[in-house]
């Protein structure tokens, strides 16, 4: 079996109780006043979306929904329905501000027995793809080249969520959306 190092991910593994005082990061993030900071790029008004902090692509993004749970089958129907409008937003920005070939989107339901770090509220991820990126590795190997700092990232589907919303107002920094 071949070895990969991937030193920048030891920050992660390493991290203090999993962000020390915080019960949850996706209520503390969209909750804050600097979305910057938290690399949230666009809210709804039950869901917002974030960039990844070590991401598998350029563009790496996660939809969460603001109701805090780990199971699917908790969410009401109209959580359900802005969560996948505004994944579907997601992908219109990142089509718009990258340009991929493709996409990897889903959820880890079950925390760490299905992959996912973070286990008792849902996200989904959505990873742009390009035809040649190599394949599904850096998604199951954590592993991957990112060229494009993520304050770059950050800027560039900013603006393309705010040129591409149906309704956008400013929220504490993201563009604001909302559908009919």
């Amino acid at each position: 079996m071949e070895q990969v190092f991937a030193p920048w991910r030891i920050e992660w593994v390493e991290r203090e109780e999993k962000n020390e005082g915080v019960d949850c990061v996706f209520c503390e993030f969209p909750a804050s006043e600097d979305d910057r900071e938290h690399l949230v790029v666009a809210r709804s008004e039950h869901a917002f979306v974030m960039l990844n902090n070590y991401p598998y692509n350029p563009g790496h993004c996660m939809v969460v929904p603001r109701e805090h749970t780990g199971d699917y089958t908790d969410l009401s129907p109209d959580v359900l329905l802005d969560h996948a409008r505004l994944k579907q937003a997601t992908l219109d920005a990142l089509d718009a501000a990258f340009d991929p070939d493709g996409y990897n989107a889903g959820l880890n339901l079950g925390g760490s027995a299905a992959g996912g770090s973070i286990g008792d509220h849902l996200h989904t991820h959505v990873v742009p793809r390009w035809s040649g990126d190599t394949n599904f590795m850096p998604v199951v190997g954590d592993t991957k080249v990112i060229v494009e700092a993520l304050d770059d990232t950050y800027d560039r589907l900013h603006e393309a969520f705010g040129e591409h919303a149906t309704a956008v107002e400013s929220d504490a920094g993201a563009p604001r959306l909302a559908f009919d």
